[in-house]
């Protein structure tokens, strides 16, 4: 597998709306710079809906669905989900090396609001990955994801990482 800039693939992260922990927040930039030191990753903060009560939860995955739909473009998708296939960090690694050797195509990895993501964006997922059957809050889960994606890579560039 090539480095930052090789040819295989481009990673990219969905989301909707910014991470309101300050702390979750700061140790999400950071893995996602240590990420971009190993391979090209873009994190793309969606919109968010705002305003709205919880009952309202079709309108606010509908809202937030459309926001991510707009960044799929021919993009391999990654959604997360609690029905998704659960992987060791190895075997997640091997996963990734697959995609990236396999095709060109960028691999978009998308996570849900706190409501999670609405069906039709889960329709559309390639594969559906979950990190644990636990639950996690939405930001913790972004963070969780970022810490597998840069464990998976530096397992594929030999890098050591602490366990």
């Amino acid at each position: 597998m090539g480095g930052r800039d090789s040819p295989f693939m481009k990673l990219k992260i969905l989301w909707p709306g910014k991470t309101r922990n300050r702390e979750i927040r700061n140790l999400q930039e950071s893995y996602i710079q240590k990420i971009n030191r190993l391979e090209k990753c873009e994190v793309i903060e969606t919109k968010e809906a705002r305003g709205l009560e919880e009952r309202f939860s079709a309108k606010i995955k509908k809202i937030e669905a459309e926001g991510l739909e707009k960044h799929f473009g021919d993009d391999y998708i990654i959604c997360l989900s609690e029905r998704g296939k659960e992987m060791s960090s190895k075997e997640f690694s091997r996963f990734l090396e697959r995609r990236m050797s396999s095709s060109s195509r960028t691999m978009t990895f998308v996570v849900g609001g706190f409501l999670g993501l609405e069906e039709r964006i889960m329709k559309k997922a390639h594969f559906l990955l979950s990190l644990s059957k636990m639950t996690f809050s939405h930001e913790l889960t972004r963070l969780f994801l970022l810490e597998q994606i840069y464990r998976s890579l530096t397992m594929l560039k030999g890098h050591q990482y602490a366990k």
